[in-house]
């Protein structure tokens, strides 16, 4: 993990991704940092969301829903999105080495592993 100067926009994406478990997207922690900090712009949490992700400090992820979502733990692991609510949820569950060792024997590079998307409808939906 690289040092980086001191930053209070950042401290506070930092702090609000920790409490969450939900992947937010850059607008959804843009409303929450604004609260604190009625003056930080969206362009200053795009461009420390995108420090912190390089930096690996943060996952950024996309699921195919045309939106960047942020994830605490950067860590490689699966994940479930609901196709109902757009849900994004962390699945801890390891993935096969099976899987691992069939890709490698037809990539003629190097796999150190992998993580998988699961699609469907989550707990909360299904009751509605």
């Amino acid at each position: 993990m690289s040092t980086l100067k001191y930053s209070r926009a950042r401290e506070a994406i930092l702090s609000f991704l920790k409490t969450r478990k939900d992947h937010p997207t850059a607008d959804v922690i843009y409303e929450n940092v604004r609260q604190q900090y009625p003056k930080v712009s969206l362009g200053t949490i795009y461009r420390n969301l995108s420090l912190l992700a390089d930096t690996g400090q943060i996952a950024k992820l996309t699921f195919g829903d045309g939106r960047e979502h942020f994830d605490w733990d950067a860590r490689p692991h699966n994940h479930f999105v609901c196709r109902s609510c757009g849900a994004v949820l962390d699945i801890d569950c390891k993935t096969p080495g099976s899987m691992v060792r069939n890709a490698a024997k037809i990539f003629s590079g190097t796999i150190d592993g992998c993580t998988t998307q699961f699609y469907g409808t989550c707990g909360e939906c299904l009751e509605k």
